[in-house]
């Protein structure tokens, strides 16, 4: 997953607004503020809701 440092900066979940975090072996971004991860598909993080996956927080 190649992801430009600024663009990590810059992004966040669209459903709380907490920062995103890179989980380069699951190939998402894991919201710091809520149990969702969002899919990175071509480099493209898909920041959609609908397309976010619920993550256990234990």
């Amino acid at each position: 997953m190649r992801l430009d440092p600024t663009l990590l900066q810059v992004i966040a979940c669209p459903v709380c607004h907490s920062a995103l975090e890179p989980d380069d072996a699951a190939g998402e971004l894991l919201c710091t503020g809520c149990p969702r991860a969002y899919p990175v598909r071509d480099d493209i993080p898909v920041l959609l809701a609908d397309h976010a996956r619920t993550r256990s927080l234990e």
